[in-house]
């Protein structure tokens, strides 16, 4: 029997990609059946290749990022590897690039450019800044944007701020960018019309800091950094539990907490205490709320706590460290893990995209080596066995 045709298989995307945002949209279109051709320097390819050697000698970012690609060699600083490239444009349908602020522009492949000569290509920009505007020429990374867009400010403790610890706006970029550009497809194939598509780091991730933008502006102050707490919202966040391992739990709404007061914490008056009986006055009297919940959960062990929170409605959860997260039941249960195999004969496990198409397979295709598809894409574009090896002997591919 044969499988069912992937959404975008017979979508061709070329792109000039490295670290994080543009190959996480790619990848996203690739898990979609789109045939993605990954263009990396000669040699040593994408840097992100060389983060770390944690999988199997090859980065976890990379294994993570670029499955289900191809990837083809070429030096564009060189006209015959820029030939190439072109040739490739000229029957694909998406070109994604994340260089260096002002590089697509300098290689002839800047956005009016590339309209004018193939009016039914998508191109997608992915930026630091934006590509105009007073900070379009500098570059950025991930870190760099969580300080300029305020979210270390709200990240930490008291006594300390933090990086979030996964690249949160490359990720943001390049959830943007995708659904971008499968919004860009949708438009093409109902009006005929291919629209250009920009997403920067910094506006992906301030679209994100919205709700403590609002709280700042227009309360008077921003939101206080509480570790695990949450700046508006009490109870919520981590209690130490008589085992010391931590429980998290939350109040949504007043009937959780009437029902916290009644049945877990058996203080049915604090429901209607001056101090507690609404969110904001639960907020304001943090410190007095969070000690008579501390004392109770300290009085039992974890696994009875949640249980007994779970007994009532109220959701909670432990705190997993990553190796609990990799052995969580919800994912086995499920069956969210796959092998995918890595350049040099491995394979590791790598997880489901996380919206399913009810009749569709998942694609989890190979990362590929560097270069590992350059013979093959070149002789589809037709070039001879010798072509290709005047092409590798001088370095161009």
């Amino acid at each position: 029997m044969s499988l069912p045709q992937l959404p975008l298989s017979g979508v061709t995307v070329v792109s000039l990609e490295q670290a994080v945002a543009a190959p996480y949209a790619t990848r996203q279109l690739a898990d979609l059946g789109a045939r993605v051709i990954k263009v990396e320097r000669p040699g040593d390819g994408d840097f992100a290749r060389r983060y770390d050697t944690t999988v199997h000698g090859h980065s976890s970012y990379f294994v993570w990022l670029n499955r289900s690609k191809e990837s083809l060699t070429l030096d564009l600083k060189d006209p015959r590897g820029l030939e190439i490239l072109n040739q490739l444009l000229d029957g694909a349908d998406v070109f994604v690039q994340n260089l260096a602020p002002g590089a697509a522009g300098r290689l002839g492949l800047g956005v009016d450019v590339l309209a004018q000569r193939r009016p039914r290509l998508i191109p997608c920009t992915i930026s630091g800044y934006g590509t105009d505007g007073p900070w379009a020429d500098r570059k950025s990374y991930d870190l760099l944007v969580q300080c300029q867009t305020g979210l270390v400010s709200l990240t930490g403790t008291a006594e300390e701020t933090a990086r979030v610890g996964i690249s949160v706006a490359d990720i943001a970029a390049g959830m943007y960018a995708y659904s971008g550009i499968l919004t860009a497809l949708y438009t093409r194939a109902t009006t005929g019309r291919a629209h250009a598509v920009e997403v920067s780091l910094f506006e992906a991730l301030a679209e994100w800091m919205s709700q403590p933008a609002n709280y700042t502006r227009y309360g008077g102050g921003q939101p206080p950094r509480l570790g695990t707490q949450h700046a508006t919202i009490a109870p919520y966040g981590a209690f130490t539990a008589a085992d010391g391992n931590d429980v998290l739990f939350s109040i949504q709404n007043e009937r959780e907490w009437n029902v916290l007061c009644a049945d877990f914490l058996r203080r049915p008056e604090l429901a209607a205490d001056p101090r507690f009986a609404t969110g904001s006055a639960r907020v304001a009297h943090r410190e007095e709320l969070n000690a008579v919940v501390a004392e109770r959960i300290a009085r039992s062990d974890a696994a009875q706590v949640l249980k007994d929170l779970e007994g009532i409605g109220i959701a909670c959860a432990g705190v997993n460290d990553v190796a609990a997260f990799l052995d969580h039941p919800v994912l086995a249960a499920r069956g969210r893990w796959r092998e995918v195999a890595v350049p040099g004969g491995a394979t590791v496990e790598a997880l489901l995209p996380p919206a399913d198409l009810a009749g569709l397979p998942a694609r989890m295709d190979p990362v590929p080596g560097v270069g590992e598809h350059t013979e093959a894409i070149l002789t589809e574009l037709g070039r001879t066995g010798d072509d290709i090896a005047a092409l590798r002997a001088d370095g161009v591919v």
